[in-house]
């Protein structure tokens, strides 16, 4: 497959252009400002004493001097980054709805999210309208625009030195916070480089510290445990015998956790975590949160793993250096390709769990920046629905009808696909005897599936037949499950992949002039800019990265062209994790 390169649609100017030349121009005014005061100051001080002549000079060089400064010497600047994977406008406002009403508020009551809005972020990639999360997250990392299924790499494939890669070489530290795997698009496209996001199992390879930069994360902490564990291990993803978490420790990774338990061992009352510390808690995704909490001594919560996370590195950063941290909501997207509102809104809960543990962060330390926003829209998500085209919809808004389910559609799916599984062979029945299967199946799907799974109590006849037939592709029973309970609670779906809508941007900053600070967020962005601004708030320098990747490329880098072929497809990369 060849791709080329293309300019962003109605977007003739790379923005980045114009950060620096914004902020000097802004601190000449400034300073052109200030130098008129003194000047009239020292008018008016001709007659006084020589003495206080020489104070007046004195202040007017302390003013000059820090009005040009925006940062205080010799003190850590943090910034943590936060996706919440697939998350549009509308379902912020849906998990609000739903929030407000589990919790009683009225609908003045605010989110966590709601007053540190800020701006909003386009998303196209280099060669879609539609991005995907590995463009969308390479645009973050790189600030490059590249193409659908880029990690870390601009748009002819070669390698892009990411905002994580040069904070470590500024001498930070740096993590990574996710509930997808960890070698998933998001988390990949800030710790590898790579042509395809499918593959995951040369990401592992790079994220341990197999790569010319070495080990650049400090703290790992999410799923995607089989791409670490050779093809000898039962459930492993690699297709060769190379074991990871065993050569991780050549590295300099230390720690390696696979449960709630251990992890809770690790970090002790104090909950420090060691540096150089891996949390794979699931062979692959991590659980939907709606699924974790009815056993969560299996994983821990996204909201746990980022105050973990946050403590950890505050605890073992160095005067002047701080920290990089990536948080993601990776599952947000995931419900919402599966058009699933009870495991998306409750995503969207745990998320802004998170996002207050960031803040109150944020507020406690300063000179940090918390950024928020997400690489694209999934599911055309709505907050209205009109079944009969021909009827005029009913304007109403059903939160008791997802307050009543317990379980994601995912595994209730899969729950019904073992069923029909285990009782598939209807040859060993007379009539009779499939009379009383198919009885069995109704009652299993009417009661298991419907009532106890979704709080469907009135399922219909059709409903029930449809997802009786033992034949029914899986990926259609979870779409039919989304959708039967979205109907009856009055909310839309237009797909199962993503949308090009712009997404909200969200900030907080405890930096002193900190709204001066934000300013450059302020507005509607290409999601590059979050990228330059993260380079520019840190002082990195990305292309001293890149062109230290590409110097050596030709002996660990596998190019676009030997791996892109006419057959192949994107197996892997379903955002669903089936």
């Amino acid at each position: 497959m060849n791709r080329q390169a293309s300019a962003p649609l109605l977007a003739n100017e790379d923005p980045r252009d114009s950060f620096d030349d914004q902020e000097r121009e802004l601190l000449k005014q400034e300073s052109r400002k200030q130098i008129s005061r003194e000047r009239r100051r020292m008018c008016l001080c001709l007659g006084l004493a020589v003495v206080l002549a020489s104070a007046a000079a004195i202040t007017t060089t302390y003013l000059l001097t820090k009005s040009t400064n925006t940062f205080t010497p010799g003190r850590s600047r943090n910034v943590i980054m936060m996706v919440s994977d697939g998350f549009g406008p509308a379902s912020q406002t849906y998990g609000r709805s739903y929030w407000q009403y589990i919790n009683n508020h009225t609908e003045g009551v605010k989110t966590s999210l709601d007053d540190i809005l800020i701006g909003a972020s386009r998303t196209r990639s280099s060669d879609s309208l539609v991005t995907d999360s590995a463009a969308g997250a390479t645009a973050f990392s790189c600030a490059i625009k590249s193409y659908n299924a880029a990690i870390g790499v601009d748009p002819n494939g070669n390698p892009c030195g990411t905002v994580l890669e040069s904070a470590k070489a500024n001498g930070m530290l740096t993590g990574l916070v996710v509930t997808s795997r960890v070698t998933h698009a998001t988390p990949a496209a800030f710790s590898a480089h790579v042509v395809h996001r499918d593959m995951e199992a040369d990401i592992a390879v790079q994220q341990i510290g197999d790569y010319p930069l070495g080990r650049q994360v400090d703290l790992m902490l999410g799923g995607g445990r089989c791409f670490f564990l050779p093809n000898t291990t039962a459930g492993s993803c690699r297709l060769d015998d190379r074991d990871l978490i065993k050569e991780s420790r050549s590295y300099g990774w230390e720690h390696v956790v696979f449960n709630r338990d251990e992890f809770k061992d690790l970090i002790g009352e104090d909950e420090i975590l060691p540096l150089r510390t891996m949390g794979l808690f699931h062979p692959s995704h991590m659980n939907f949160e709606v699924d974790r909490i009815r056993n969560d001594k299996l994983e821990p919560p996204l909201h746990e793993m980022a105050r973990v996370a946050l403590k950890s590195l505050k605890k073992w950063t160095t005067r002047g250096h701080g920290f990089f941290l990536m948080i993601e909501g990776s599952r947000i997207d995931m419900g919402a390709h599966n058009n699933d509102p009870v495991a998306h809104v409750h995503e969207i809960l745990e998320y802004h769990r998170t996002i207050q543990v960031v803040r109150d962060f944020v507020a406690d330390n300063p000179d940090t920046v918390m950024i928020s926003t997400s690489d694209h829209e999934t599911g055309g998500f709505t907050l209205g629905l009109q079944p009969d085209p021909n009827t005029y919809p009913d304007y109403l808004w059903r939160p008791e009808v997802i307050s009543r389910a317990k379980v994601s559609t995912e595994i209730l799916t899969s729950d019904l696909i073992l069923f029909h599984t285990a009782n598939k062979n209807d040859d060993a029945f007379d009539i009779q005897g499939q009379a009383s299967r198919r009885h069995q199946t109704q009652d299993f799907v009417r009661k298991e599936i419907l009532e106890k799974g979704l709080g469907i109590t009135d399922a219909t006849e059709e409903e029930i037949e449809y997802l009786s037939n033992a034949d029914t592709i899986p990926n259609d029973i979870l779409r039919y499950l989304g959708h039967a309970i979205s109907r009856r609670a009055n909310l839309g779906w237009t797909t199962m992949g993503h949308t090009g809508v712009d997404v909200n941007l969200y900030a907080a900053s405890s930096v002193q002039n900190g709204n001066r600070i934000l300013d450059r967020l302020r507005g509607n962005h290409e999601n590059t800019e979050i990228g330059d601004y993260m380079s520019w708030y840190l002082q990195l320098d990305l292309p001293s990265i890149t062109e230290k990747l590409t110097k050596s490329a030709d002996k660990w880098f596998k190019p676009k062209s030997k791996f892109f072929t006419a057959e192949h497809s994107h197996s892997l990369h379903e955002e669903t994790g089936h």
